[in-house]
């Protein structure tokens, strides 16, 4: 599902654990209470996406985009955060 175009999709609660989804686009997506422990979301576009409560442990967020995502709750344990963008996102201070 690389570079998979997501745009909308209401994967609320999903087991997306171990998926690769490099370069992903998740704009306006509804990622709430999903798990994505471990997953590869480098270059991912989560711009205005809802990770309310979402498991991000040990997720590859590298490089991607989180303008105004709302992560409030997220778990970002051992998350890979290396040159990603956070402008105006709810819920994560970095």
């Amino acid at each position: 599902m690389t570079e998979a175009n997501l745009t909308d999709a209401n994967l609320a609660g999903v087991d997306l654990t171990n998926a690769n989804l490099r370069g992903a686009n998740f704009y306006f997506a509804n990622l709430s209470d999903a798990n994505l422990r471990f997953a590869k979301l480098n270059s991912a576009i989560l711009i205005r996406t809802n990770l309310t409560n979402a498991n991000l442990s040990g997720a590859d967020l590298s490089f991607a985009s989180l303008d105004r995502a709302n992560l409030e709750g997220a778990n970002l344990e051992g998350t890979n955060l290396e040159g990603t963008v956070f402008y105006d996102s709810r819920g994560y201070l970095p």
